[in-house]
């Protein structure tokens, strides 16, 4: 990790003790990165002090505030941080990568070469999910109805932003929600969106009771960040159930 380096990583976590170090050092050696800002959101384990012993600055919440919030606050400590001139781009990862997060140069490339102004990781292998994908369609779908880009991991977090496009978004939709409005309001505003195919992966969600709420969580901020987006996708949620033939 060089401080000259032009893009800055940014990693909301909450309670990653366990994965955040790797996260952290394969982040800070992609090449161009030159500061590694983890968000601790109100973790109850040791997961802000696994990270700056890794390696990376640490801004702490009081209290679980969420992934747009933890964003945000990272986007804010990367500009406090920052020494240079020209504003740093900023690519966001999830906690759980580990050791993939040294995958992510590709999303990187097009945004250094001007060619996107935000890319989005499309995994190349894909874990299976515990739950049925509801929230999957209907963030894609609501995306296509707002915008005709098709896109295939809509909720994907591994993104890639010139920092005009991040200031452009703002303020972000809540929650999980956010992926979704992110790409909305880009591509609405005339900004360059492309999808990236990386070797990347984090950990399943399972099928318990945990796993369940929070996929509960992810099909309401995505439906609240869609009803003042694209209403008509959220009016009829009957695609959702479609009829067996």
């Amino acid at each position: 990790m060089s401080a000259s380096g032009d893009t800055a990583v940014v990693i909301p976590a909450a309670n990653e003790a366990d994965r955040i170090a790797a996260t952290v050092e394969a982040a800070a050696a992609l090449p161009g990165v030159g500061l590694v800002v983890v968000v601790d959101d109100g973790s109850l384990d040791q997961t802000g002090r696994v990270a700056r012993a890794a390696g990376a600055r640490v801004v702490r919440h009081s209290r679980n505030r969420g992934k747009a919030a933890a964003m945000e606050t990272g986007a804010e400590a990367v500009r406090l941080f920052d020494e240079g001139d020209v504003p740093r781009h900023l690519l966001f990862l999830d906690a759980d990568l580990g050791v993939t997060a040294g995958a992510a140069a590709p999303l990187i490339e097009p945004v250094r070469a001007g060619t996107a102004d935000m890319t989005i990781a499309a995994f190349a292998t894909r874990v299976k999910l515990g739950g049925h994908g509801l929230v999957v369609r209907l963030a894609r779908e609501g995306i296509r109805r707002a915008t005709g880009f098709e896109a295939t991991q809509p909720l994907n977090g591994q993104r890639c932003l010139t920092r005009a496009a991040f200031e452009a978004a703002r303020p972000l939709a809540h929650g999980f929600g956010v992926e979704t409005a992110l790409t909305i309001d880009l591509l609405r505003k005339g900004f360059r969106v492309a999808e990236v195919e990386v070797d990347m992966a984090h950990r399943a969600t399972g099928t318990d009771l945990r796993a369940q709420l929070h996929r509960a969580r992810q099909l309401r901020d995505v439906a609240l960040a869609l009803a003042v987006r694209e209403p008509s996708v959220v009016r009829g949620l009957e695609w959702l159930f479609p009829r067996r033939r």
